[in-house]
């Protein structure tokens, strides 16, 4: 086991870095989970359905997801860190919108227009003011994953990327768990000296989190460096594919290099059988447990939605550590041969969730709410752990610090492109067939990427086998 020697002071600092850098991506979480958790509050008080909730996270899914594949590009030409900054501004004043807007006049004009447009009277004001505001939050969400991801790819060895994706994906789930805990002690109702909200205020869910996001973006600024030169360990980390100085490349450059890579769009495709289960079962979650397990999500959130959505992240954490450890120590920095592993094991165990639910032993009673709760859990540990290495270590691997905000951006898109697929199915098969089988296909829908992404990885593998077989073949 190769162990790298660093100079004095080196490993410190690039926790500071990363830390900052994770820290800031966490705060990008928090400005995006808090929407699942507003939508009982905007099922009561517009009527919306499943489908139009779901419809709106795709329309989110869909924007981020060609964001990432725009400004992971845009990222490559003017480094990460600003790419960072320039999200973070745009989607804490998104949120501050949504928070402040007055939805139905906007919502009104944005109607009329509609209505104008397309010549249709069929234009629901709330749906259209809802899925404009929180689609432009996801075209600034995108600046966040290519951005780190490029610094740190300047930070740290092949060999060493894995673990990183690891730790990626604990930032992430900090930001989700800050998430879980502030937004139903929200809805629970606050009241703290002056600031008294009433429960079930769900506007406040995009009020209070931005604040965080702030500080997070203030942190970020002072601390991080783009490269270790900048923070004076000039020499210490090389570049596998391009130890030049510098981190940017020409927009041309970075895109002819990455769209033609070979394994890119192997990559790409599991990555949106990752995006087609972790998104929907961490943004329909709080539907599942209103509607399956007969929980009040409103205004009174139960302790053990809370211990359970904490708990989700922790699984994924744990995930995440131990798929990106495996990768680097026992497949010297090769990712599909854990990834297959892990995508086929998704789909086994949301399949044995399905058949629970068929057999009636997921649903509003103490015994049904702990499998149902027990299920989410192992869920997001296989879910997130294809999630860092596929789309933190491989996009580094392929990029390189030059190019692996682009690389990020291609393969990171495919996951909102894939969760967008899996949100807009679920949402209408779920509202033609919940009547009679309760959530019984959200599971399904999910155990069918699950599968999908495994096959992709076992493409992934016959490919780089081929690779290495002509790179070993003698010119």
């Amino acid at each position: 086991m190769e162990i790298a020697h660093y100079p004095k002071g080196f490993r410190a600092r690039r926790g500071l870095n990363w830390g900052s850098l994770g820290l800031m991506y966490a705060a990008y979480y928090m400005c995006r989970y808090n929407f699942r958790f507003a939508t009982p509050g905007m099922v009561e008080e517009f009527g919306f359905t499943t489908t139009q909730i779901s419809d709106m996270l795709a329309i989110w899914s869909l924007t981020y997801g060609t964001g990432q594949l725009v400004n992971g590009l845009l990222t490559d030409k003017i480094g990460g860190k600003r790419s960072m900054q320039i999200g973070a501004f745009g989607t804490i004043i998104v949120n501050l919108l949504l928070g402040f807007l007055p939805l139905l006049v906007v919502g009104g004009a944005l109607a009329a227009a509609a209505k104008f447009i397309f010549r249709s009277d069929v234009v629901d004001p709330a749906f259209i003011a809802i899925a404009v505001v929180w689609l432009i939050n996801g075209w600034f969400q995108s600046f966040g994953a290519p951005g780190m991801i490029k610094i740190n790819a300047a930070w740290f060895r092949r060999t060493e990327r894995g673990t990183f994706a690891g730790i990626f994906g604990f930032m992430i789930q900090l930001g989700q768990v800050a998430s879980s805990k502030l937004s139903p002690a929200i809805l629970n109702g606050i009241s703290l000296g002056i600031l008294v909200i009433a429960p079930g205020q769900w506007r406040w869910l995009f009020i209070l989190p931005p604040i965080v996001t702030l500080a997070a973006a203030a942190f970020m600024t002072l601390a991080a460096k783009q490269t270790p030169d900048e923070a004076g360990y000039p020499g210490v980390i090389e570049d596998e594919l391009d130890n030049s100085e510098g981190v940017t490349v020409p927009l041309k450059e970075s895109f002819q290099t990455i769209f033609t890579h070979p394994l890119v769009w192997f990559y790409a495709a599991a990555y949106a059988c990752t995006g087609a289960v972790r998104t929907s079962s961490d943004q329909l979650a709080i539907l599942y447990f209103q509607e399956q397990l007969g929980m009040d999500m409103k205004t009174n959130i139960p302790p053990t939605v809370i211990w359970t959505l904490a708990a989700m992240p922790m699984a994924a954490v744990a995930g995440s550590l131990a798929s990106g450890w495996v990768s680097d120590k026992f497949f010297k920095g090769h990712r599909s041969p854990v990834a297959m592993t892990l995508y086929f094991v998704e789909a086994a165990v949301i399949s044995f969730a399905a058949f629970l639910l068929l057999r009636g032993l997921v649903g509003p009673t103490p015994g049904g709410i702990l499998v149902g709760c027990g299920i989410l859990i192992a869920i997001a540990l296989t879910a997130n752990s294809t999630h860092s290495i596929v789309g933190a270590a491989a996009p580094m691997d392929i990029g390189g610090k030059k190019m692996a905000g682009f690389a990020a951006g291609v393969i990171d898109s495919f996951q909102y492109y894939g969760a967008a697929i899996s949100l807009v199915i679920t949402g209408r098969v779920l509202d033609a067939t919940k009547e009679a089988h309760g959530w019984l296909f959200w599971y399904v829908i999910m155990a069918s990427f699950g599968v999908l992404g495994g096959i992709s990885m076992l493409l992934v593998m016959r490919k780089q086998k081929r690779m290495n077989a002509q790179s070993a073949t003698p010119a």
